[in-house]
């Protein structure tokens, strides 16, 4: 029986009154990742380099999951009104996190915010505010309706339309910020209907790094969008295959 590749999920980090500080995570990440054929496994925000180093030796891939926002300060720009910041304790932990991720090479989904992390982490920058540097932009969040989606236009020969084919496609969107400058790194795989970045990868053939800013693993996603995480497992289990053979 073939082993199942292991992912690594960071966690969300924050205050809850009944209960104290706790790490906590979605069960839409996880259990996609159980019905690709993976087997996940949650890491909390660790405080050490070589204890991330340690947790990363462990694991085969990585899912960078969505959350609050990442500090503007960080990188340079100011607190828009709209910006709700992550604990610091995640994002230190985040941000360590995917620097040791693209230094190893290793196989990174980012969801959401995690895709904005891998756009920052390489250089690239985000728009605090859609309304505010898009004028033609869409809604790409409804706080009354947590089903809101809307369309995605895919480039050909990408992951994006490896994973959508053709036809309409819509996919569930909850997002204020988004990808401004793109990183050298990365190439768009898709964009929503007003142009805004939706799904970038890396064109580095050495790093199979991918990032979607809507949300494949929530309630409203659509039975397509499993096969995000499908095609993430199954070219994270393809790379091992030929590491195996290259070292036979």
């Amino acid at each position: 029986m073939r082993r199942k590749p292991l992912i690594g999920l960071n966690m969300d980090f924050g205050k809850v009154e009944s209960k104290g500080y706790v790490a906590e995570l979605p069960a839409g990440y996880f259990d996609c990742l159980i019905r690709a054929q993976a087997v996940p496994v949650a890491i909390p925000p660790l405080v050490h380099r070589r204890d991330i180093e340690q947790a990363l030796d462990a694991v085969d891939g990585f899912v960078l999951i969505g959350g609050d926002d990442l500090d503007p300060l960080r990188d340079g720009c100011y607190h828009h009104p709209t910006t709700r910041v992550m604990h610091p304790r995640r994002e230190d932990f985040d941000r360590l996190l995917v620097k040791l991720i693209a230094e190893r090479h290793m196989p990174v989904l980012g969801i959401g915010a995690g895709m904005q992390l891998l756009n920052v982490s390489q250089g690239g920058t985000l728009s605090l505010n859609i309304r505010d540097d898009f004028s033609n932009a869409m809604d790409h969040r409804d706080p009354h309706d947590p089903y809101h989606r809307h369309g995605l236009v895919v480039s050909p020969k990408t992951f994006a339309k490896r994973v959508y084919g053709d036809g309409e496609i819509r996919v569930a969107s909850r997002h204020h910020m988004a990808v401004l400058d793109l990183a050298p790194i990365f190439k768009v795989s898709a964009v929503a209907p007003d142009g805004i970045i939706e799904v970038i990868e890396s064109q580095d053939p050495d790093w199979f790094a991918i990032g979607v800013q809507y949300h494949p693993e929530c309630e409203a996603a659509s039975a397509l969008d499993l096969r995000v995480f499908e095609e993430f497992v199954a070219e994270v289990v393809r790379r091992q295959s030929a590491m195996q053979r290259a070292v036979a």
